[in-house]
């Protein structure tokens, strides 16, 4: 049984992605088990959080076994939703939007594109692989025909909250948000932001950091 959202810490959750991602992997190679400090040390992380992460479903693994990949991976698929068709739209046909309709990944993963919207009148008609971009008027009616639950928004930072609210009047439960502001919700909608600049940001303080160590180090010898 699935524990409570409030129970479960939100980086743990983020970390089963990255499990079962891993887990795929070592099927592909014919691995069958593998212990929490095999699978912690692939993704530089310790065993006993690997432990703890999955504590919060049930129990898995054997002493002396460690993890049945197949199993695990069945486990985890429940446990994210992804077992199942989950469709999705997206709302924005530019530059950003038409890469996310063509992402051939997101149907591997059980996400179903399902409609494409925008608010030019000049795309509306536009092909974007097997969807047709359709104008924000006819939002309501498709997510209630389809019964699309998610949603992803690739559209400009002044806009967000507007389409935000349309889609949860719409009935959309998840946001993936990509642009580059925060938008409110109820407490029963849940957004992701995806802030690709500070993700950029990031980075670029790790390297910057390690040049700056590198180049101490050098003074150094």
């Amino acid at each position: 049984m699935t524990p409570p959202r409030s129970e479960v810490p939100e980086p743990a959750v983020r970390r089963l992605s990255l499990y079962l991602r891993q887990l795929e992997a070592l099927k592909l190679k014919q691995v069958t088990t593998i212990s929490s400090r095999r699978l912690a040390d692939s993704l530089d992380l310790t065993d006993a959080q690997v432990r703890k992460d999955l504590a919060y479903f049930g129990q898995f693994g054997r002493p002396g076994v460690g993890y049945e990949v197949i199993p695990l991976i069945t486990r985890l698929r429940q446990i994210l939703g992804t077992d199942r068709v989950i469709r999705t739209i997206l709302i924005g046909a530019g530059n950003l939007g038409s890469a996310l309709a063509s992402y051939h990944r997101f149907a591997t993963k059980g996400f179903e594109m399902v409609g494409v919207f925008d608010s030019d009148p000049a795309r509306n008609g536009e092909q974007m692989g097997h969807l047709t971009v359709q104008p924000m008027a006819q939002l309501n009616r498709a997510v209630r025909d389809s019964g699309a639950r998610l949603a992803i928004m690739a559209v400009p930072a002044d806009a967000a909250q507007s389409v935000a609210d349309q889609l949860v009047k719409a009935g959309v439960r998840g946001i993936l948000n990509f642009a580059p502001v925060r938008v409110t919700t109820p407490d029963d909608v849940t957004v992701h932001d995806i802030d690709m600049s500070a993700e950029l940001e990031q980075l670029s303080f790790r390297v910057n950091m390690t040049d700056v160590s590198d180049n101490t180090r050098s003074k150094a010898v």
